[in-house]
């Protein structure tokens, strides 16, 4: 079996530092790697040991990073603009880029960090080779809505919030805010990925449980529409690369080669 190399890296930012860590086969590589957004509440450690499996199957380099205000990355205290997706593709992750001397890349992202992903290869078209998304939304769904609701009961709990605290420690007050509000507001409401989607130029997977209960199959088809392929995963919900490991590393597989 390849060995795997684990590396941390800090990234600088005017906003604050980024906490990243790359995956690297010990084979001498010449693949672009994969670089992974995180979900509304993630970080790097809660992808668990998907980074290394993936860049075991793949024979690539994987990357992952905490976005500012999540993780190990610096606190942030301002409230997220509507169009954050497309932000971070254009702040955050050219910092990420040049730093690891990243060129040629393909964009993977769970959840919101889709929709960055899918942001960061409109960004970089004459870079980024694939878009892959992993129960990623595209529209604002009443499915959505209800499923972040119910979230937001749960972390009422004192328990269930020192789970998360374990992985944002102080900064897990404004990450349940930037998720919970930044959906659940008004404004939200007419917002979708289409306009990114329709910019796409590269091949597109887009991965999805169909027990997702942030999103129903339409958020896949509408991103692979014209684009790609959406890879239904049965009695799945919102963590597919967790609840289904085996399958969403040979569907990717599969789709690269």
């Amino acid at each position: 079996m390849a060995e795997i190399a684990e590396t941390e890296h800090w990234i600088e930012s005017d906003a604050g530092r980024l906490y990243a860590k790359s995956w690297t086969p010990h084979a001498e590589i010449f693949l672009p790697p994969i670089i992974l957004f995180h979900d509304s509440l993630g970080c790097i450690a809660l992808w668990r040991d998907f980074p290394r499996q993936l860049a075991l199957s793949l024979g690539r380099q994987v990357i992952a990073y905490d976005r500012l205000g999540f993780g190990r990355s610096d606190a942030r205290i301002d409230v997220l603009q509507q169009n954050f997706m497309a932000l971070e593709a254009e702040q955050a992750f050219p910092l990420l880029c040049e730093q690891l001397s990243v060129q040629e890349f393909i964009a993977c992202g769970h959840s919101v960090g889709g929709g960055m992903a899918v942001e960061a290869g409109v960004r970089f078209s004459n870079r980024c080779q694939a878009v892959i998304t992993i129960a990623a939304q595209a529209f604002v769904e009443e499915r959505t809505l209800k499923g972040i609701r119910t979230a937001q009961q749960d972390f009422r709990s004192a328990e269930t919030f020192a789970r998360l605290e374990k992985y944002h420690g102080s900064k897990t007050d404004w990450v349940l805010h930037a998720w919970i509000d930044t959906w659940l507001t008004p404004e939200r409401a007419g917002w979708s990925l289409d306009p990114a989607l329709e910019k796409v130029r590269c091949p597109v997977l887009a991965i999805h449980g169909e027990r997702d209960e942030y999103g129903s199959e339409a958020h896949p088809h509408r991103i692979a529409a014209g684009r790609g392929s959406a890879y239904i995963l049965p009695d799945t919900g919102h963590s597919p690369h967790k609840e289904r490991p085996a399958q969403v590393l040979q569907a990717i597989e599969n789709f690269l080669a």
